[in-house]
């Protein structure tokens, strides 16, 4: 049976208002999500001084010391430790599969790719707790192998499929004739693929980045198990830290709700939620590039 056109009018509007509403209903529970961050928040700086916790170098609860510093430093030590494993890695992958696999090989490699994304975070810290983490005390003779590089490493894995899977949309968006054309002033197939391709896709292979890079820091579960969880301000890799996340994850349970504690927790929470919001905000703007090209 053929359908009518107000039928076919009918059927639009109802599925319009629906992605309307979800949208909205989106954006309301995120704005309330931060109503509820703030409200917390300021209840906390009302009592304790701001640049004291922003500047403090000593995160002890129980003496009621609240300082930002250490577990800024813990986090950004994991991070930036993830980010140079997983970017090279990452992006390498990419260009191989996009450009360079046979077809077979990238048949295989996709699929693959996408499991290891549905890995659920405290599968990835038991086996960096289990595994990972004696290989490094061996491998650097540490009295324990729970450390910032621990994390980084199980971080890493974590982003590579995210940074893999976006690289690779960005390297296969790229127009053939910029291939043709290349190829046909005589470059090879590599010269092609790096000095055509990629330039060409750079602005997609920064968001996967950055996108990985929100995954990184809004990463609880793994870092909580193979960090070593120690809010101490330590430049080395080596050492055990511990991070935003995992604060918030340990001693929430721990605390008297309403209390200064309590309060705290949604201050480090509230920052980062500003952090990962301003990282998604940069990647979705060299989105947006990739689709206007």
């Amino acid at each position: 049976m053929k359908k009518t056109p107000r039928f076919r009018k009918l059927k639009n509007f109802i599925i319009g208002k629906i992605v309307l509403l979800s949208g909205l209903f989106s954006i309301i529970v995120l704005a309330l999500i931060l109503a509820f961050l703030v409200y917390n928040s300021f209840k906390f700086f009302s009592t304790y001084p701001f640049f004291e916790f922003i500047f403090g170098d000593r995160w002890f609860p129980s003496n009621e010391k609240f300082g930002f510093i250490p577990l800024l430093v813990g986090s950004l030590e994991v991070a930036f430790g993830a980010i140079l494993i997983a970017v090279p890695m990452g992006v390498g992958a990419a260009i191989y599969i996009g450009e360079l696999a046979p077809r077979p090989v990238r048949e295989v490699l996709k699929p693959i790719i996408e499991i290891l994304a549905t890995f659920p975070s405290v599968v990835i810290g038991f086996i960096g707790l289990m595994a990972v983490g004696p290989i490094i005390k061996r491998l650097f003779n540490l009295s324990i192998g729970l450390a910032a590089l621990t994390g980084s490493v199980m971080l890493a894995f974590m982003a590579l499929p995210t940074i893999i899977s976006i690289s690779e949309d960005a390297i296969n968006a790229v127009p053939n004739r910029f291939r043709n054309a290349s190829t046909a002033l005589g470059a090879t197939k590599w010269e092609t693929t790096y000095k055509t391709v990629v330039p060409t896709a750079s602005s997609g292979i920064f968001a996967a980045v950055m996108l990985g890079l929100g995954r990184i820091v809004g990463e609880t579960m793994a870092v909580l198990m193979v960090t070593g969880n120690s809010p101490r301000i330590v430049f080395s890799w080596l050492q055990p830290v511990r991070t935003i996340t995992a604060t918030i994850a340990s001693e929430m349970g721990e605390t008297v709700q309403g209390g200064l504690h309590y309060s705290a927790l949604f201050a480090i929470g509230l920052i980062l939620f500003i952090i990962t919001f301003l990282i998604n905000l940069i990647a979705d703007r060299y989105i947006n590039r990739i689709k206007m090209k």
